[in-house]
Parts: C-alpha cells; structure tokens; sequence
C-alpha cells in the first residue's frame, strides 16, 4: 500500500477524525483511509456492508407540511395507470 502526506487539514476535521478515531478506538489513519474509501466510492474488501449515500441529508426535514401534501398529491397522480396504455 502507498503512503501519503496531507498537509493544512483544518483544524475542525482534524478534532471529527480524532473524535472518531476515539469513538470506534481505531487509530486516525484508519479513520482517514476508511473515510477516504467512503468518499470515493471504494471498499477494502474487508465488509460487505451497503454503502450509505449522505448527499441528500440537507433535505431531510426541510419541507413545510404544505409541501408535502402538494408532492404526494402530484406523485399520486404520477403512479395512476393509464388504463389506455395496455389496451
């Protein structure tokens, strides 16, 4: 395996890989690599766990009830069939 040298880490994601590093009593180097795994879509091999996709979290919770009702009305209408289709 290679090694690689990473300089100006910021200061608030040096304390998340440490708080990590202390949470799953791994070493920081492991946190990296298996961050850096994450983030680029590459597994070692060693798990056959599905890999979890963050980048929509933002969105989560972010629609007023309004909202929502008008997208569940506009999907239902989507998933009616149109009878006319298998005819």
């Amino acid at each position: 395996m290679k090694q690689l040298t990473i300089r100006g880490i910021p200061d608030e994601v040096e304390k998340v890989i440490e708080r990590e590093a202390k949470r799953k009593r791994k070493s920081k180097n492991k946190i990296v690599v298996s961050l850096l795994e994450e983030a680029t879509g590459v597994k070692s091999g060693k798990s056959d766990r599905v890999k979890l996709y963050h980048d929509l979290d933002h969105l989560a919770g972010s629609w007023s009830k309004e909202e929502a009702k008008r997208f569940e009305t506009h999907l239902m209408k989507q998933r009616k069939i149109d009878e006319d289709l298998w005819k």
